[in-house]
């Protein structure tokens, strides 16, 4: 076996993983796939002879791609305005493709990819390959050009940043599914009082419209404001919206004819819902199709 085809077998073998490291790192499915190319077009510039550990070599690879990329999308974005949102994995049933099994299964709440969106590149990429997929801090530094013990610093500081921040959803999934039942019930009736009791007092509601204009606000913040906007435009919206798995949590999805019109992540915490976020970019929503 030559080199190019025993990195192909060892690049395929490993996707999953690398997939899954390129998504955290990116918030993007679409991203996460151009790393992935990329890092594939630069394993044919290498030898297979100098290789000791293909996962970690292969995982320290996208690891540099990733930084790199997020490090010119963080210079595009400086004048972004609105709420930016990941892109979301989504099933409406249990899923029979190989990949995107892997992915729901392995894939992470919007609320936290929104949270490690604030992070620095260097940082991000610490504590996603430390803390989430055990990568030696030996093997961080040299792609954050850094020491080991600056690496270490590095996640450290995202922890911190970190600290306070992620919501951890409910792990029951018919818990969750009977709070978001019910949202989508009050918000169809226009049912204020019932939306408030369903709400978290502090819960968080963002809206990513990509280049569409919108004529609310990008973010809402605690229940009555929250209340007011689902009773507005709840009765018209609400019937074009479906349960889903997003990211691994229950969702919702909305559909007309032209297709999927957006994607609704919830965190449910202690039975009540305390972050909503809203995908309308299509550019997020382009790739998606509905189970039959």
């Amino acid at each position: 076996m030559d080199d190019l085809d025993w990195f192909a077998e060892q690049f395929a073998a490993h996707r999953p993983r690398l997939q899954a490291v390129a998504y955290r790192m990116l918030g993007s499915l679409t991203e996460a796939d151009d790393a992935l190319q990329e890092a594939w077009i630069r394993t044919t510039r290498s030898q297979s002879s100098s290789i000791d550990n293909i996962s970690a070599w292969l995982v320290t690879l996208v690891g540099r791609v990733c930084i790199d990329m997020l490090r010119s999308r963080q210079s595009r974005r400086e004048d972004l305005v609105g709420t930016w949102l990941p892109e979301p994995v989504v099933s409406t049933k249990e899923t029979h493709d190989p990949e995107q099994a892997s992915l729901l299964a392995d894939s992470v709440g919007l609320a936290l990819l929104v949270v490690l969106e604030s992070l620095e590149p260097a940082e991000r990429l610490a504590f996603v390959l430390h803390d989430m997929f055990g990568v030696p801090f030996d093997e961080i530094a040299p792609i954050v050009d850094r020491t080991p013990v600056a690496a270490r610093q590095l996640a450290s500081r995202a922890r911190r940043r970190l600290r306070g921040t992620v919501t951890m959803p409910d792990a029951d999934l018919p818990t969750q599914r009977r709070v978001v039942d019910a949202f989508l019930a009050a918000s169809r009736a226009g049912d204020f009082e019932a939306l408030i009791t369903l709400l978290d007092p502090d819960v968080v509601f963002r809206v990513d419209t990509g280049p569409r204009p919108w004529l609310g606000p990008a973010l809402l913040t605690g229940a009555r404001d929250v209340a007011e906007h689902a009773t507005t435009f709840g009765p018209r919206f609400a019937t074009l919206c479906h349960p889903a798995l997003v990211n691994g949590a229950t969702g919702i999805i909305a559909t007309g004819r032209a297709g999927v019109l957006a994607v609704v992540g919830i965190t449910v915490i202690d039975e009540h819902i305390a972050e909503i976020d809203l995908i309308l970019d299509p550019g997020k929503l382009s790739g998606l199709t509905i189970d039959d």
